[in-house]
């Protein structure tokens, strides 16, 4: 009967010794940033939540957390993603000796701590990336697929088909689980369809976008190709406002246009003041020059007038006076051949 007690007894503190460790893991570091949805072992994450060695955090489809260490490195985890906290060993309150994280699929960034280089390491189905003071942005894709764009410093990446070293700012290499390994070559916005996904690489896009002195890395031309900015139309250059401003002027001179409605007197017609009283008033229809002399009209004091009037009366008048002097001539040659 002891000796049942006595294995009861050593099993339950076999099992209390295996999960104390779990309970008294020590944090690690803590959320800075948090957007829509991400979760850990406890829970929701919050800003300030510590996390936890061992500990695995997700975002959901929009999610985004942005998370600080104990030695400084900062690590930014992207919409769909899912990483662990794999190990971490202090070194003392500034650095560590080991920190290793598994990334099994979503997209992150990067950027080493105060601690040597050599205690980085990333850990993804395709393969290792090796940290060596470095900023980077990385994706892992459903089937394992690795993506990795360098930011600064340098780093090395190795799979099953070799290893490739990242040198120069936005150097990219995609890797696949069965050890296939493109070469090291700028980044360009094709990387989208290689990794069949156009929210792949979301902080170089611009799809999410991060906070802090992490945000301001990136860029490498990748900026046109966010989904959301596709959509996004530039308006059009502001020409048409044009002929609106151009509008009043436009109306305020037609009424000039529409001032000259009669028709210029010639500068030889009689003014109005001219005009006996008893003539029409200066608005009627003014008298048409004759015909056969080609000019205006003037009266005898050579103002304009009915010259063409007078010009009759003054043939009438000198018929008259011809007349006259025909019968003066009549009557003095016929008192000359009485005479004779």
């Amino acid at each position: 009967m002891w000796g049942w007690r006595s294995v009861s007894v050593a099993t339950l503190c076999i099992a209390l010794n295996g999960a104390w460790p779990a309970l008294a893991a020590e944090p690690v570091g803590q959320a800075v940033v948090v957007k829509t949805q991400v979760t850990g072992q406890s829970g929701p994450i919050e800003v300030d939540t510590r996390v936890h060695r061992n500990e695995r955090i997700k975002t959901s489809q929009s999610g985004l957390g942005q998370f600080v260490f104990r030695d400084g490195t900062k690590l930014a985890v992207g919409w769909g993603s899912s990483v662990v906290i794999d190990k971490y060993v202090f070194d003392d309150s500034q650095s560590v000796k080991k920190l290793t994280i598994r990334a099994a699929k979503g997209t992150f960034r990067w950027v080493s701590g105060n601690s040597n280089s050599s205690a980085y390491q990333i850990l993804t189905p395709a393969g290792t990336i090796g940290v060596r003071g470095t900023a980077f942005d990385f994706y892992v894709g459903p089937d394992g697929t690795t993506a990795i764009v360098l930011l600064n410093g340098v780093a090395r990446f190795c799979g099953p088909g070799g290893c490739r070293q990242l040198q120069q700012r936005c150097d990219c290499v995609v890797a696949k689980p069965n050890g296939d390994m493109s070469a090291a070559r700028r980044v360009d916005p094709s990387i989208l369809a290689t990794l069949g996904n156009q929210r792949a690489l979301p902080f170089l896009s611009g799809n999410q976008r991060l906070a802090g002195g992490i945000g301001m890395l990136g860029g490498c031309n990748m900026a046109s190709v966010a989904p959301e900015r596709k959509d996004r139309t530039r308006p059009p250059p502001a020409v048409a406002p044009a002929p609106q401003r151009q509008d009043p002027p436009q109306r305020q001179a037609e009424p000039q246009k529409e001032r000259p409605n009669k028709p210029d007197k010639p500068h030889h017609d009689k003014p109005h003041h001219d005009r006996p009283h008893h003539d029409k008033p200066h608005h009627d229809k003014p008298d048409r020059p004759d015909k056969h002399d080609g000019h205006g009209r003037h009266d005898d004091d050579g103002k304009p007038g009915n010259h063409g009037l007078d010009h009759r009366g003054h043939e009438r008048h000198h018929d008259r006076d011809r007349d006259h002097d025909n019968d003066r001539n009549h009557d003095r040659g016929h008192n000359f051949n009485r005479g004779r």
